[in-house]
């Protein structure tokens, strides 16, 4: 029922395991662990009875570590489509029994709303049912941890972004991260991004928790220009084992770089922005993350509860997109967040479905008013507010709350 990770293959254990047991085998640091097969999963008492007693045994033979239980369906990771974040997974879980728990909710975020949307937008997965293999890693302690893309054609750059701490607060755009460019001719650009918080493992409890970065380290660079250039060379030699340009998850801990996932890049970036111009008035900046302009209303989400006022056309302007955001991302003509990076899940998302955006607007969501009506440019990262929001009377509507499409509301997991 378990597999040893070194040996994954796609069609038993997804791209995800696939491609980390492949770099293991190469001799990249991946956290070896094991594998839940996702094809042909057996249920009833006696396949979880099965399952607990082959976790008990993986576990104890690994030293009951802490682990991250993390979902690789068969069908993600494509080059066409790479269902960034939209399936769960659980970092910092300790005990067969949480992990078996733990196991079940990555099996289960296979028929989650999010992830049927996903399926049924981009259309190039195999169906809209999943099969979900599960890996089981240790978590690694990092002292800072992002994404990294590899080139897609001779002479671009390398790209990642890095902030303190678990690279979950890259991903999923809970922080403004450092972005690095590395050129082909090997100088490097670095744009230091705020960083205010950082996520961690808490061994008392046996998860993740997050906390402040004091001021100094919000200010300094998370690499020197030494390590950001091993990275780049490091995605290279990545992208030259696995055949294609990647994008890679990566965590630093104790000097030693380990890769946590490799994935094809699904679509193209646009290009950096490391030098702000003063803002103008009614222009706001930030980081380009997907291409595109266009001109509708804003519609100011803080969370879920404000998923219902969201009408079809309107530019979303919120703190950060949690994945479980997607379904607003088929209604939306753009995104707008005051945190996040160009390679963190929302934004690969908003790429593959065409969706403007722009990421890290410091106060995006008290510059910008519900209603105001906005031209945005995700290609550049610009905001130009063109005219204030009409009172409600005027629009005839309470606050666009209760009029327009509907979306079903479904709170975001804060586990990862």
């Amino acid at each position: 029922m378990l597999t040893v990770l070194a040996e994954a293959t796609r069609k038993e254990s997804g791209a995800k395991a696939a491609a980390l047991g492949a770099l293991l085998r190469a001799g990249f640091s991946v956290p070896d662990g094991f594998v839940v097969s996702g094809s042909g999963q057996s249920t009833g008492p006696a396949a979880e009875t099965a399952l607990r007693e082959s976790v008990v045994r993986a576990l104890e033979g690994s030293g009951d570590p802490v682990v991250a239980v993390r979902s690789s369906a068969l069908d993600e990771d494509t080059v066409a489509a790479s269902a960034a974040g939209q399936y769960e997974s659980v970092i910092g879980v300790k005990g067969p029994d949480e992990v078996c728990r733990a196991i079940a909710t990555c099996r289960a975020s296979a028929h989650s709303m999010r992830a049927v949307e996903y399926r049924s937008r981009t259309g190039h997965l195999k169906s809209r049912s999943a099969e979900m293999a599960v890996i089981l890693q240790p978590v690694i302690e990092a002292d800072v941890s992002g994404v990294l893309f590899t080139p897609r054609a001779p002479g671009e750059p390398t790209r990642f972004e890095a902030s303190w701490g678990l690279g979950l607060s890259v991903v999923a755009g809970e922080v403004t991260p450092d972005a690095y460019e590395v050129k082909s001719d090997g100088s490097i650009a670095c744009s230091v991004g705020s960083k205010r918080t950082r996520i961690d493992l808490d061994h008392e409890w046996g998860r993740t928790v997050t906390s402040a970065v004091d001021a100094d380290r919000q200010a300094s660079r998370t690499l020197d220009d030494a390590t950001a250039a091993a990275l780049a060379e490091l995605g290279e030699q990545i992208a030259e084992v696995v055949g294609e340009p990647q994008d890679v998850e990566w965590a630093i801990a104790d000097g030693t770089v380990w890769i946590l996932q490799s994935r094809p890049i699904t679509a193209a970036l646009p290009a950096a922005r490391h030098h702000t111009a003063s803002e103008q008035a009614g222009s706001l900046s930030g980081t380009p993350g997907s291409h595109g302009t266009v001109t509708a209303e804003a519609r100011v989400v803080h969370g879920p509860s404000d998923f219902t006022s969201v009408r079809r056309g309107e530019i979303l302007v919120c703190p950060f997109t949690d994945p479980a955001w997607t379904p607003l991302f088929g209604i939306a003509a753009g995104v707008i967040t005051e945190t996040g990076g160009a390679l963190s899940h929302a934004a690969i998302v908003s790429r593959e479905y065409g969706l403007p955006a722009v990421l890290g607007i410091t106060d995006a969501t008290r510059r910008i008013a519900s209603g105001d009506r906005i031209t945005m440019n995700g290609s550049v990262g610009t905001v130009i507010v063109t005219g204030d929001a009409p009172s409600d009377r005027e629009q005839g509507r309470d606050s666009g709350r209760t009029h327009g499409h509907q979306v079903p509301l479904h709170r975001p997991s804060r586990r990862r």
